[in-house]
């Protein structure tokens, strides 16, 4: 199973959120099978935008989940973990979505209102 885990601002357009997960994953060279987000942005139009333009499951993280798996992920941003209690939200939703052993398949990479990366779960044979 392949998370899209995804950080984005308020106000963020789907159209958006859409793009660059369809960058991510072309880049990868992947499907997805669900978009995770944190479930602090469970009420973002544009999450649920994202979600019907992929056609993907949407799945919100808890702030727990997310912290339990920081020393996994890749890229730390000092604002955000100021602003959200967390310095990687993107790598973090898609690490928990995953499952329990998941691991990074491509760190974060953004655009200037969203973020997106994707992990794998622990038993995908890619």
């Amino acid at each position: 199973m392949i998370a899209a885990g995804v950080g984005c601002r308020s106000g963020c357009p789907g159209a958006e959120i859409a793009g660059l997960v369809r960058a991510v994953v072309a880049e990868a060279g992947v499907n997805a099978d669900v978009l995770a987000a944190p479930m602090r942005k469970r009420n973002e139009a544009g999450l649920r935008d994202a979600a019907d333009l992929l056609v993907l499951p949407l799945a919100f993280v808890d702030d727990a989940d997310l912290a339990a798996v920081q020393d996994r992920t890749q890229t730390r941003s000092a604002r955000v973990e100021a602003a959200v209690g967390v310095a990687s939200v993107a790598e973090a939703a898609a690490l928990a979505a995953a499952g329990p052993g998941a691991r990074l398949l491509l760190p974060r990479r953004s655009t200037p209102r969203a973020t997106c990366a994707l992990a794998i779960s622990k038993d995908s044979s890619l």
